[in-house]
């Protein structure tokens, strides 16, 4: 199962070394493998070495905060040993292999040394033909390894460092990918380790979709792996134990094996709401959607913010109140309706922190929905920092928040229109199922995602009725009209 980020890594490394027949002058890249947990950043890079035909090493990075992990003790220390990166040219016995440093985004440091400040060297091509181990004591060429390193997230790695890297990105895995690894690979993978044979297990594709959509939430492959592997022990028990001769695993016996499903598709049942709406968050395993609500109530103007929200997203919340002030009467609101009524906005799941700008929109539509009592789509989601003249800005993480989307069953996605360029980066079949809508102002936000009121003679009654704990007044009905 070899996708399209595992080319673009495989075909980096590969003009890398052949690039190295047009002279000396050349010196090596650095690739940095960034995506979520379970996508194969570790795999391709193995692979990758047994294509271009080098031997592989992994050093793990992860929790390392000792400088002289990398270059080594002194040997008038009681103990003294070589760094990690000469302990793996010792390992892979040669001097050119492919060189895995795994979770450089986790290194930390404390009062005996920064190992990142050391990694420097090693991942400079214009300095790493003199390194400097303090245990051999002299300089050794490491211009010849082939260095690949992976992070889950790349905000996490410093400036300095990530500067000499060459990153790819790799986003998560799609439905129809997850399912081809699943059959190709992750199966008869499974079915060797239980000491099974095809033909005693039989999954069936449904069973197999089930799995993904229902069993697992995931942008990797992981937890899919472990539920199968989960399937085939108890299949190998009722085999030997002489129940059957063959298993077949469809749709339907799902749960009377592996129990009853996790996660619901909450696109099949779920409703238009007013002052609820989907938004989008990028997380460092990947894309997520974050749903928003908003609740006025008569009171006194108090803003109540609650779920774990950063300062950012703080600020958020206080530009769109501000926002929706300043253009009151386009959008048929009364104007002290800051000063006759509380908000509460809330996002669910209160013990996970959440911060970051790009709840912008999410958080005055969903505003502007309680207060003109207007349902939204519920098959549009959206991502975008709001600005006080209601100006959207753009983000980062579209690709894995769109992936988060077509992932969870949403049509219609509102980005920024300084993300219209990011578009090309996400994967095909995502683009495909998805409706993307490009947005400059809240005005396009809110001509999408608010579903469209029909007022007619009735519709004026019940407002005529619902003043008092509506703050949307009758005499700017029009005004809705045309905002819709």
């Amino acid at each position: 199962f070899f996708f399209f980020f595992f080319f673009q890594a495989e075909d980096g490394i590969r003009d890398a070394q052949e690039s190295r027949g047009l002279g000396d002058v050349y010196k090596r890249q650095i690739l940095c493998l960034v995506g979520p947990p379970g996508v194969g950043k570790t795999s391709i890079a193995r692979s990758v070495a047994k294509a271009i035909g080098v031997k592989y090493v992994r050093i793990s990075l992860g929790g390392v905060r000792d400088e002289s992990d990398i270059r080594g003790h002194r040997k008038t220390y009681i103990g003294s040993m070589p760094g990690r990166i000469i302990n793996g040219i010792k390992q892979a016995e040669t001097s050119n292999p492919l060189m895995l440093l795994d979770e450089i985004d986790k290194l930390s440091n404390d009062f005996r040394g920064d190992p990142t400040s050391a990694l420097l060297e090693v991942l400079d091509p214009e300095q790493n033909n003199t390194f400097h181990d303090h245990y051999i004591g002299l300089p050794f060429d490491l211009s010849d390894v082939i260095f690949i390193t992976t992070a889950n997230n790349y905000n996490a790695i410093p400036a300095p460092l990530l500067d000499r890297m060459d990153v790819i990105d790799l986003p998560g895995y799609t439905l129809e990918e997850k399912f081809n690894i699943a059959k190709k690979h992750l199966i008869p993978k499974q079915l060797k380790e239980n000491g099974l044979k095809a033909r005693e297990v039989k999954f069936y594709n449904k069973a197999i979709y089930d799995l993904i959509n229902f069993y697992t939430r995931e942008s990797g492959v992981r937890s899919l792996e472990r539920i199968i592997a989960s399937i085939m022990r108890k299949c190998a028990k009722k085999i030997v134990a002489g129940e059957k001769k063959t298993v077949t695993i469809t749709g339907d016996n799902l749960e009377s094996l592996i129990g009853p499903k996790k996660y619901k598709r909450e696109e099949l049942d779920k409703k238009d709401e007013i002052g609820v709406v989907t938004g989008l968050a990028w997380t460092s395993v990947g894309g997520e959607t974050m749903p928003i609500e908003v609740a006025v109530m008569k009171g006194k103007g108090e803003i109540q913010l609650t779920g774990s929200l950063g300062d950012v997203m703080k600020e958020s919340a206080r530009a769109a109140i501000s926002c929706i002030r300043t253009m009151y009467d386009k959008l048929g609101i009364a104007e002290d309706f800051y000063k006759t009524h509380d908000i509460h906005i809330h996002v669910p799941e209160g013990a996970v922190p959440k911060d970051g700008p790009s709840a912008g929109i999410t958080m005055m539509t969903a505003i502007v929905s309680a207060l003109t009592s207007t349902p939204v789509n519920h098959k549009v989601a959206m991502t975008g920092e709001i600005t006080l003249r209601g100006r959207v800005l753009p983000i980062g993480g579209l690709k894995e928040k769109a992936m988060a989307a077509y992932r969870d069953g949403i049509k219609t996605i509102i980005i920024p229109e300084g993300n219209k360029a990011d578009i090309a980066e996400i994967d095909k079949e995502v683009k495909e199922n998805l409706n993307f809508v490009i947005a400059s102002n809240i005005q396009t936000v809110l001509n999408t995602a608010l579903k469209p009121i029909i007022l007619n003679k009735n519709v004026l009654k019940q407002a005529d009725e619902k003043d008092a704990r509506s703050p949307i007044i009758k005499g700017q009905a029009n005004a809705v009209t045309q905002r819709i």
